[in-house]
């Protein structure tokens, strides 16, 4: 299934084609860190690893996991600079939102703040950003504001024109089409399961190679 970022990645698209080294920094909560796998080559950022590297095969690419167990918004902001910019990345991918309403949170005017600094801090430093929103999940849609999460990271995306790997949307058209969310989702309701950060790490891989052009 084909994901559009809706935006470009020149700073990605300029390391790709020119062959010089990729790196990119994944940045979130526990689905980047990859809970309940038992191997780092099962997470989603080592599998787009890969994918990236199977459909550029002239590319180097780099992937630094910055996932942390629990993270909000506000935690992930905190950590920017020794988790991101610390590493000089041509590309960061932040995973945000879950835990900011999965756990009974309200989001509202001040997060979207919140969201809005962290990204043009992240673009200050030049790399490209890809927003990844929530996962479609039993946990998440059971939160009271899922949806207002789910809108404030689509018109932050849209306002600072970068791009959004909306991870909500893939999941629930993989089930709409006849995919058993317990294929994609734990025994948690909330956490991807193997297959599930395969799916999300091969689409996101693709979705970087097309807007990489």
């Amino acid at each position: 299934m084909d994901v559009s970022l809706g935006a470009q990645l020149p700073r990605t698209a300029a390391r790709l084609r020119s062959g010089a080294p990729l790196k990119i920094v994944a940045i979130g909560s526990s689905s980047t860190v990859g809970l309940w796998v038992l191997r780092s080559a099962a997470t989603y950022p080592e599998v787009m690893r890969r994918e990236l590297s199977r459909l550029r095969s002239n590319a180097t690419i780099d992937v630094i996991n910055s996932g942390r167990v629990g993270d909000t918004i506000p935690n992930n902001i905190a950590r920017f600079e020794r988790d991101v910019f610390a590493h000089t990345p041509d590309l960061v991918i932040w995973q945000l939102g879950t835990n900011d309403v999965a756990w009974g949170g309200r989001p509202d005017q001040g997060l979207k703040r919140n969201v809005v600094e962290g990204v043009r801090a992240l673009k200050a430093g030049s790399a490209d950003v890809v927003l990844m929103d929530l996962q479609y999940a039993p946990q998440v849609l059971a939160s009271a504001g899922y949806s207002t999460m789910e809108d404030i990271i689509i018109d932050v995306a849209k306002q600072e024109r970068v791009g959004l790997f909306s991870r909500f949307a893939l999941m629930r058209n993989s089930v709409s089409a006849g995919v058993a969310q317990s294929a994609l989702v734990t025994w948690d309701g909330l956490h991807n399961t193997a297959d599930g950060y395969d799916c999300i790490g091969r689409a996101l891989a693709r979705a970087i190679s097309t807007s990489a052009r």
